[in-house]
């Protein structure tokens, strides 16, 4: 039986981590959300290039479902040649927090292992 608290589609009691993972899951959105973690807003190609193997598919379909979660907002400028800059919205910005406590114990667990060599892409990692 369902608490007061818990959010239920249909029939079925949606979990909260696979919620999580369904926004910003997969090979590629938490990695998006780290580069937009900058605070800076970035073009298409730019996060492409910091990608380095992502598909254009794979990083349209990507950056459309943040978008579509309202974690990202994209800002197209008519100008010749267009422009399109992606950023973290209010609510994107609340899911940094989340990610600094992963890249934290992923860090420690790899350092454990002694795994200690990171990717040092992202901000997160010092």
């Amino acid at each position: 039986m369902a608490g007061k608290d818990d959010i239920i589609i249909g029939e079925e009691l949606l979990c909260p981590i696979k919620y999580f993972f369904d926004v910003a899951g997969g090979k590629w959105k938490t990695s998006i959300l780290c580069i937009l973690a900058s605070g800076e807003a970035h073009r298409y190609s730019r996060i492409r290039r910091k990608l380095g193997t992502i598909t254009n598919t794979m990083l349209a379909q990507s950056l459309q479902q943040l978008e579509e979660e309202g974690m990202i907002d994209r800002n197209q400028y008519n100008e010749i040649p267009p422009r399109v800059e992606y950023v973290l919205t209010e609510k994107g910005k609340t899911i940094i927090p989340v990610l600094l406590n992963m890249a934290d114990w992923s860090s420690k667990s790899m350092a454990e292992k002694g795994n200690a060599t990171f990717c040092k892409k992202c901000q997160f990692i010092d």
